[in-house]
């Protein structure tokens, strides 16, 4: 088997088995990470703002 393939595999049955059995934990990942992708964004806009003055 592809090690590709088998390393998808698990993380796709691990994050199904976190959220089965801790939806609660679950959403607090995702919104951590959504969190973290808003800050990186406006990280960014702030510089190119910057930048451009």
């Amino acid at each position: 088997m592809d090690t590709k393939k088998l390393i998808t595999g698990a993380l796709t049955v691990f994050v199904l088995f976190v959220i089965i059995t801790q939806p609660k934990r679950a959403a607090e990942m995702v919104e951590i990470g959504f969190q973290g992708i808003s800050d990186a964004a406006k990280g960014i806009g702030e510089f190119m703002t910057e930048l451009v003055n």
